[in-house]
């Protein structure tokens, strides 16, 4: 069995590896005391297509795949996780949660701005009553004419203070639990009703935006329902 790595990603580990070492690892100390990745910083992220790395060109990808994805993310580990916290979320949790669960519209719509990196993705389940456990939502969808209406609180949402995407897990019959009781909406930044609460001020990990979203009767349109 061969386990060397194909030519175009052995490029691409020197390409992210290049970078990291020659722009991420001198500006770690900055990162740290700032609580910032500058802005400079994450656009030429973007520009070398580090936020779509496992998608299909079709939806504006790098198309590397799977194994380019982690490939990359492992060069990544040779710096401040805040980098590696940043891509991992918006791109493995986030954007992810559209290329799998999404409708063709709904990847033609979000996809090729998350790839691009135009636009930053979140995924938040974590609650203040019911920590990670997804089958004890409290946050709840309520069906309104063609919008959901949605009220609750996330928190500890990587990405969730500067994320323009969001999927949010509400339950919309807690009599059924996690068996047809939960749903995933895929909620934007600007939705009446949704906002950044408090940003997690942390020990550690600094430079990876964590923090509270509050959903105050935010309407979510019937087609942002991610997965039925």
């Amino acid at each position: 069995m061969d386990f060397e790595l194909p030519e175009e990603l052995r490029l691409l580990q020197r390409t992210v590896r290049d970078f990291v070492e020659g722009r991420l690892q001198p500006i770690e100390a900055q990162v740290e005391d700032d609580d910032r990745i500058p802005d400079a910083v994450v656009t030429q992220m973007a520009a070398l297509g580090f936020f779509g790395l496992p998608f299909p060109e079709a939806y504006g990808g790098a198309g590397a795949g799977d194994l380019g994805y982690c490939v990359a993310l492992e060069e990544f580990g040779r710096t401040s996780a805040a980098f590696s916290n940043l891509i991992g979320a918006h791109t493995s949790i986030g954007s992810m949660s559209i290329y799998l669960g999404g409708t063709e519209a709904q990847k033609r719509r979000y996809l090729p701005d998350l790839a691009a990196g135009r636009k930053i993705a979140a995924f938040s389940l974590t609650e203040p009553s019911s920590g990670s456990d997804a089958a004890s939502i409290q946050t709840s969808a309520r069906k309104r004419g063609d919008h959901w209406i949605l009220n609750g609180t996330k928190i500890w949402v990587t990405n969730g203070p500067i994320a323009d995407v969001v999927i949010v897990y509400a339950a919309n019959d807690r009599s059924l639990g996690p068996r047809g009781g939960i749903t995933a909406f895929i909620v934007e930044k600007g939705f009446p009703g949704f906002r950044v609460g408090r940003v997690d001020d942390k020990m550690g990990l600094r430079g990876s935006y964590t923090g509270e979203l509050v959903f105050e009767d935010c309407l979510v349109p019937e087609e942002n329902v991610l997965g039925g």
